[in-house]
């Protein structure tokens, strides 16, 4: 059988962390930020976890699903 190839798009988009999580970037954090407040650009810099339902899929694209 073959290997199952990692979707390359996915792994630039998204990490997984070693206790498994699945970490992604913040939207809205590209342009238009003279308008955002220091503080809300400062959190827009944090990584955060990804909703359960979507981890499922993209560490089976990442071919880590096990």
């Amino acid at each position: 059988m073959p290997k199952q190839k990692t979707r390359k798009s996915i792994t630039k988009r998204f990490r997984v962390t070693k206790t498994g999580k699945v970490m992604r970037r913040r939207s809205f954090a590209r342009h238009l930020n003279e308008k955002k407040s220091s503080s809300r650009k400062r959190a827009l810099r944090r990584t955060v976890e990804t909703k359960k339902s979507y981890a499922k899929r993209i560490k089976k694209a990442l071919g880590k699903g096990r």
